[in-house]
């Protein structure tokens, strides 16, 4: 089945990744600025000080974007460039820098799609505590407003909060990525101001005149290790943690599970804030997770048999279910399964689960990393060519199951600052020599998926 004619088709990057330019213009530290920092924190010892150096070109990845046709580019604001210490008065300079690149996209018929926290907090929030602490919330709701009152009238979407999940299990609850805590379980309190942000900023947005407001969750289809009751539940306990938790407070208002005694807060009062309604729910999909219990017989010989590269991460001791390789015929060069019918699975239990709660559906984010090399001028991805088709595929046999799925951004047009793999890791459409000028060089997957939305504009992709 062909996708709609006037489906999306667009790329996603976010500011710590691409920009570079972190004294630039008056903006102030972040979080990750600080973790870079650390010794041992970035897997090559790099940072995102220069990463693609987009802040000061701009125009040339507009100039990219044009060229591929993509009808839309999801881009995230830098929280610090707006207020570099989280509060108070407003950095013109950035302002004014935003402003710019979201005039550079109308003019060249690119919606702009906004994330406005790509997890680059301020480090002076931070101090006082973080998405550990409800201020922090409140901070960026007020910073939603700032922002909104400049670019509402011409950004797209908006969408607050980018995979509040990653931020709640990755940066607070194991430690591996900015501001690096190791709170385990306690860390459900960071996930619960960050979607208390999310709430506020949604409201800022509204008041400001906003278009269409959105999310960008991460989700995964999990699956148990083994049909064994404790593998069952094991997988289960994880649904509810990683997908359950973030959609159902802002879709349904309520916490699964009696989730929501657990969390600070006037907890009623914080999820009529939280659910606020949206124009689209965005997902962000790139693997199903296999999970069981820890010990188990399943578990046990899963991750005797299996590398532990297969292995997204790995959780601390003490925490009641454990990751195992997921079967594939294909991995990435993170060593993550490639597994195209996964989305088709997610967006159609995402429609079974919610129904009617469930806005319009966007993939706001899919894509994979390959080892690419340089020939003649040219990188021949052909990996990522199969694995962008063949998502964009799992899309369309999700619309034809009856699934409101209104588009799709490949991460990411650059090859970017991969967080704490550094470079090491390459998704871009576009290559980019960090060693040598940060200069571009689209590989073959940039003209494949131009020839793509050339196809589906014409009915025939």
């Amino acid at each position: 089945m062909p996708l709609p004619r006037d489906f999306v088709v667009g790329t996603s990057t976010a500011a710590y990744q691409i920009e570079g330019g972190v004294e630039a213009g008056g903006r102030g530290r972040s979080i990750w600025d600080d973790f870079c920092d650390r010794p041992g924190a970035i897997r090559d010892g790099s940072s995102g000080a220069t990463a693609c150096d987009s802040h000061r070109r701009w125009d040339e990845d507009v100039a990219l974007l044009q060229g591929l046709g993509v009808d839309a580019y999801r881009f995230s604001i830098a929280w610090p460039r707006i207020q570099p210490t989280g509060s108070g008065p407003v950095n013109a300079v950035g302002l004014d820098f935003y402003d710019r690149a979201v005039d550079a996209l109308c003019e060249a018929g690119v919606a702009p799609f906004a994330t406005l926290y790509h997890w680059d907090l301020p480090s002076a929030l931070q101090a006082k505590g973080g998405w550990m602490v409800r201020e922090t919330a409140e901070r960026f709701g007020e910073y939603a407003a700032v922002v909104a009152d400049r670019l509402a009238d011409r950004v797209a979407m908006w969408m607050p909060v980018n995979e509040p999940v990653v931020v709640t299990i990755f940066g607070h609850a194991i430690g591996i990525h900015a501001p690096g805590e190791e709170r385990g379980f306690e860390a459900l309190g960071a996930a619960h101001h960050l979607l208390l942000g999310h709430g506020l900023a949604t409201r800022a947005l509204r008041a400001a005149g906003a278009r269409a407001v959105g999310t960008a969750n991460n989700h995964t289809p999990v699956r148990a290790a083994s049909d064994a009751d404790e593998d069952v539940a094991a997988a289960a306990l994880y649904d509810t943690i990683h997908n359950r938790a973030f959609a159902e407070p802002i879709l349904l208002g309520e916490y699964p599970g009696g989730m929501g005694e657990g969390m600070p807060g006037p907890v009623a009062e914080d999820l009529a804030i939280i659910s606020e309604p949206l124009d689209a729910y965005g997902v962000n999909y790139y693997n199903p997770t296999k999970v069981g219990a820890p010990g188990s017989r399943a578990v046990t010989a899963a991750l005797a048999t299996g590398s532990s590269d297969e292995v997204p991460f790995e959780m601390p001791e003490g925490i009641p279910f454990a990751l195992v390789p997921v079967e594939a015929d294909e991995r990435t060069a993170f060593g993550w399964p490639v597994v195209p019918a996964g989305l088709t699975e997610l967006l159609v239990q995402l429609r079974d689960r919610y129904g009617g709660a469930l806005p319009p559906v966007y993939v706001t984010e899919s894509g994979c990393s390959t080892v690419d090399v340089v020939e003649d001028g040219a990188v021949h991805d052909e990996a990522r060519i199969r694995y962008v088709d063949a998502h964009l595929d799992a899309v369309a046999d999700a619309i034809d199951a009856g699934v409101d799925v209104r588009g799709h951004f490949v991460w990411s047009l650059l090859d970017n600052f991969e967080w704490a793999e550094g470079y090491t890791q390459r998704f871009g459409l576009v290559r980019v020599e960090f060693d040598d000028g940060q200069t571009r060089l689209p590989k073959d997957s940039y003209a494949w998926l131009r020839k793509r939305i050339t196809q589906i504009r014409q009915g025939d992709g």
